[in-house]
C-alpha cells in the first residue's frame, strides 16, 4: 500500500466494550483486541479504529471522557494501548484511535473546577455556562439524546450539553481548549497511532451569541438544514492547526471526520488539502435499496471529493445506526451491499460483525439498554444498544467465545450459528465472503483508490459500472437480470449463472467481473 495507504484502505471498526474481553468481567479491552488482531490480519483489513479506551465514568459508553490521557483501568492500561500498537503494525495494520474534543465528561478536571468557580471565570469559560432566561434556558438548543440542551447549575447558571448532561461541551473559542488538545494529539502519536477518528468533528464552534434555532423539534434536520451549532465554519481553523501537528511526524498519519453536514459539498470542506483526509459519507449510509438512490449518492459523493482531491469514504453500518442486515430486510441485500460498497473507489469502512452478517438484536430486555438514549427520551427511545451486542466467536460458551465470562448485553441465542469459528471455512458464509472480496480488491489492479466509475447502461433496478477491467453488477430488482457478460466472474453474493454471451444475476445481488 502506498504512503496514501487512507486513499484505498478498508479500515475496520472495534467497539472496544463489544469485541474481546481478556479477563471475564464481560466488559471488552484492549489486550482482547489485541489477542484478536491475527483475525483482522487473515480478515485482509488495512487498518483498525478503535472507540474511546480513555478514563471515563462511562455515561455514554466512553464517549464522555475524563481523563484523554489515561486508559480507562477496564480497558486496560497505557501499557496495554502501546503493546497493541506494536503488534498491529508488526502485522501491518494501522491504529486509528477515537478523539472527543467536542466535549468532555461532567467528572474532567476542568468540569469539577468550572462548578466551583464563579460565573464569569476562567474555569467557566473553557465550556459554554450562561445565564437563563428567567427560569428557562438561555435558548432552545435540543440535546442530540433528547431534552434540553441545558442543565441548570446550583448557583443558578446553565451550562450547554449537546448530547448528555455528563457531557458538557467545551468553549473552543479559548486558545487553552486549542492548546490542550495538539498536546492530547502529540500524547498519542508519540505512543505510535496512525491517527484519529474525531467524534462530532462538526460541533466544536458554535455560531456567536448561541441564537435560537426557532424550530421545535430542530434535531429532525440534522444532516439536513444548517444549525447554530453544527457545522460552522469556525471548525475548519481548528483542522488546519491539526494537520500541521498530524503531517509532522513520519508515516502518513491521518484525521477522519465523523461530520454531518447538510450536504457533500459541505462534507468535503473539512478535507481540504491542509485539513483532515477522510469524512464519514453519512450520505450513503443512509440511501435507500434502489437503484436510483445509491446511483444518485455514489454520482453525488465522488464528484463532491474530486475538487479536494479527497478518497471518498463508503460505510454501511457503525456503533450508532442499526446494523445494515437489518436495516435492508435481509442478509442477501446485506452481502450484495457490501460488495458493491468494497468495490467503489476510495476507503471503505467495516463495523465489528458485519463480517458475520450480524442483525441487530431488536429484542434486548429494557433492564438492561444502557444508551443514554433510552433514559434521555423517556423510554420511547430503545437507543443503539442493538448494534452493540459482543460478537461471537465460538459456538458455545458462555459468551460465545467473548470472554470467559458473560458480556455485558446478552448475546441471542441463535448467534451460535453466526460466530466465527462456525463460519471460517464455509464458502457460502457471510465471513468468507468478505475474506474473498478483500483478498480480491487488494490483488486487483483497478480496485481500491480512485475518483470515478463508468456506469453503463443497464435496465431499471440494475447498477453496473466499469473501473477499467473490472466491472460490477448489482441487481437491485425483484427479478433476475441478464447481462451481457463481460468479462470472467470473479466473485458473487449470492451465486449467479451464465447462459450463453449472457450472465444471469438474481435479485438483490452483486456480481464482480474482470476482463482480461
Amino acid at each position: 500500500m502506498t504512503q496514501d495507504w487512507w486513499r484505498e484502505a478498508v479500515i475496520y471498526q472495534v467497539y472496544v466494550r463489544s469485541f474481546a474481553d481478556s479477563n471475564g468481567d464481560g466488559v471488552g479491552d484492549l489486550p482482547g483486541i489485541r489477542s484478536r488482531l491475527p483475525y483482522l490480519a487473515e480478515l485482509g483489513v488495512d487498518a483498525v479504529w478503535i472507540t474511546p479506551f480513555y478514563k471515563s465514568p462511562m455515561a455514554d459508553g466512553g464517549y464522555d471522557v475524563a481523563d484523554y490521557r489515561e486508559v480507562d483501568p477496564q480497558f486496560g492500561t497505557t501499557q496495554d494501548a502501546k503493546a497493541l500498537v506494536d503488534d498491529a503494525h508488526d502485522l501491518g495494520i494501522r491504529v486509528i484511535v477515537d478523539l472527543v474534543p467536542n466535549h468532555t465528561s461532567d467528572q474532567h478536571e476542568w468540569f469539577r473546577q468550572a462548578l466551583n468557580a464563579a460565573p464569569g471565570s476562567p474555569e467557566r469559560a473553557r465550556y459554554h455556562f450562561r445565564d437563563g432566561r428567567g427560569d428557562q434556558p438561555p435558548n432552545d438548543w435540543e440535546s442530540v439524546f433528547g431534552g434540553p440542551a441545558w442543565s441548570k447549575t446550583a448557583d443558578g447558571q446553565w451550562y450547554l450539553h449537546l448530547f448528555a448532561p455528563e457531557q458538557p461541551d467545551l468553549n473552543w473559542d479559548q486558545p487553552e481548549v486549542r492548546d490542550e488538545f495538539l498536546d492530547v494529539l502529540r500524547f498519542w502519536l508519540d505512543l505510535g497511532v496512525d491517527g484519529f477518528r474525531i467524534d462530532v468533528a462538526h460541533g466544536m464552534i458554535k455560531a456567536d451569541g448561541l441564537p435560537d434555532v426557532g424550530t421545535p423539534g430542530h434535531l429532525k434536520l440534522l444532516g439536513t438544514e444548517a444549525l447554530p451549532f453544527f457545522d460552522q465554519d469556525g471548525v475548519h481553523e481548528i483542522y488546519r492547526d491539526w494537520r500541521k501537528v498530524l503531517d509532522s511526524y513520519p508515516g502518513s498519519r491521518i484525521g477522519v471526520a465523523e461530520a454531518w453536514t447538510p450536504s457533500p459539498e459541505r462534507t468535503a470542506r473539512y478535507l481540504r488539502a491542509d485539513e483532515l483526509h477522510q469524512a464519514f459519507n453519512f450520505h450513503y449510509l443512509t440511501a435507500e435499496w434502489t437503484a436510483a438512490d445509491l446511483k444518485q449518492v455514489i454520482d453525488d459523493s465522488l464528484a463532491a471529493m474530486a475538487p479536494v482531491s479527497a478518497p471518498t469514504t463508503w460505510v454501511l453500518s457503525n456503533h450508532d445506526v442499526q446494523r445494515h442486515v437489518t436495516r435492508y430486510g435481509s442478509v442477501a441485500r446485506a452481502r450484495a451491499a457490501a460488495l458493491l460498497m468494497l468495490a467503489l473507489p476510495g476507503s471503505a469502512y467495516v463495523y465489528q460483525g458485519e463480517e458475520l452478517g450480524l442483525p441487530e438484536v431488536l429484542d434486548l430486555p429494557e433492564d438492561v439498554l444502557q444508551d443514554p438514549v433510552w433514559e434521555r427520551s423517556g423510554h420511547t427511545d430503545r437507543g443503539r444498544d442493538g448494534c452493540r451486542v459482543p460478537i461471537p466467536w465460538t459456538p458455545d460458551g458462555p459468551s460465545f467465545g467473548f470472554g470467559d465470562g458473560g458480556s455485558w448485553l446478552p448475546q441471542p441465542a441463535d448467534w451460535a450459528r453466526l460466530s466465527v469459528a462456525a463460519q471460517k471455512g464455509d464458502p457460502d458464509s457471510v465471513l468468507e465472503l468478505y475474506r474473498s472480496a478483500l483478498r480480491v480488491r487488494h490483488e486487483h489492479p483497478d480496485l481500491g483508490a480512485g475518483t470515478e466509475v463508468e456506469w453503463l447502461d443497464v435496465s431499471e433496478g440494475v447498477l453496473s459500472f466499469r473501473r477499467g477491467a473490472f466491472t460490477c453488477v448489482v441487481n437491485l430488482g425483484p427479478d433476475v437480470a441478464r447481462l451481457p457478460i463481460d468479462g470472467e466472474v470473479l466473485l458473487s453474493s449470492g451465486g449467479c449463472a451464465t447462459e450463453g454471451t449472457d450472465v444471469l444475476v438474481p435479485a438483490d445481488t452483486t456480481v464482480w467481473l474482470s476482463r482480461p
